[in-house]
């Protein structure tokens, strides 16, 4: 595995375990929730394990919604970024138009 420089909302994360934990991708973060669930969802834990399995999986869950929503960002970004230069490019247009209708 190759080691990046984390980039992800783990990497921004304030407390003790931030320091301790590596910055978890979405994936792993993914992954490992959808592990916690099996096994919370399996039974036969105790209910300090199970406690333990539903705080993880709170803290999981909450690094996937951080990634959603900065890829909900960047998607919101991309997308207006087209409308702005159409948005820009339309008095142009217009006034090309006028000026052609008018030299005929």
């Amino acid at each position: 595995m190759t080691e990046t420089e984390p980039t992800g909302p783990a990497a921004a994360a304030d407390g003790p375990e931030s320091a301790e934990e590596p910055a978890l991708s979405y994936e792993q973060a993914r992954d490992e929730l959808v592990e916690v669930v099996r096994r919370l969802e399996a039974g036969g834990a105790t209910l300090e394990e199970s406690l333990a399995l539903w705080e993880r999986g709170e803290q999981l869950a909450g690094v996937c919604r951080e990634f959603l929503a900065g890829a909900r960002a960047r998607l919101d970004a991309a997308l207006a970024e087209p409308e702005a230069a159409e948005g820009a490019a339309e008095p142009e247009r217009a006034a090309r138009a006028g000026g052609e209708q008018g030299d005929a």
